[in-house]
């Protein structure tokens, strides 16, 4: 059942995607902290969604063999979060991360949870876009995503 793609084994893409997850939920929790009034509804949706993700990346884990890995006790920022504007920015790389991770399951997986991971993809994509305010040509991609198409080095994912 193990289909292996360009990311690696589908095993190893459902572990870096259950990582991500455990890390967006600690994301999404400074967020919440840090964001105004007339967003946190949108906050909060968030992150009940990476927790819902994260619950059915435990399960998928499972169903491939493995052990799903716990959360670590905290999880590093790519920058400060001391104000409204950066959790909005935190709130957009959380998910623009997590495009790119669910990318790699999709190349890695097949069936029900390559399905799964498309879907999972595309609501971090267009939370991203919600979040952000505009959107990226190529969401998950971050090699054609760059200007010109040409490749960006790191992906910054977690």
């Amino acid at each position: 059942m193990t289909a292996t793609g360009a990311g690696g084994g589908e095993l190893a893409a459902a572990q870096a995607a259950l990582a991500a997850e455990h890390a967006a939920v600690y994301g999404y929790g400074v967020v919440g902290a840090r964001i105004g009034e007339e967003r946190s509804a949108e906050a909060r949706e968030g992150y009940d969604a990476h927790r819902s993700r994260r619950d059915a990346m435990g399960r998928a884990v499972r169903e491939l063999g493995g052990t799903p890995e716990a959360a670590a006790a905290g999880y590093a920022l790519p920058f400060a979060v001391t104000d409204e504007a950066a959790a909005v920015r935190l709130a957009a790389e959380l998910e623009s991360r997590l495009a790119g991770v669910y990318a790699d399951l999709v190349r890695a997986a097949g069936g029900a949870l390559r399905r799964d991971a498309a879907a999972a993809l595309r609501e971090a994509a267009v939370r991203a876009v919600r979040w952000r305010g505009g959107s990226v040509a190529f969401p998950g991609l971050a090699e054609r995503a760059a200007p010109g198409g040409s490749p960006s080095g790191s992906p910054h994912r977690s």
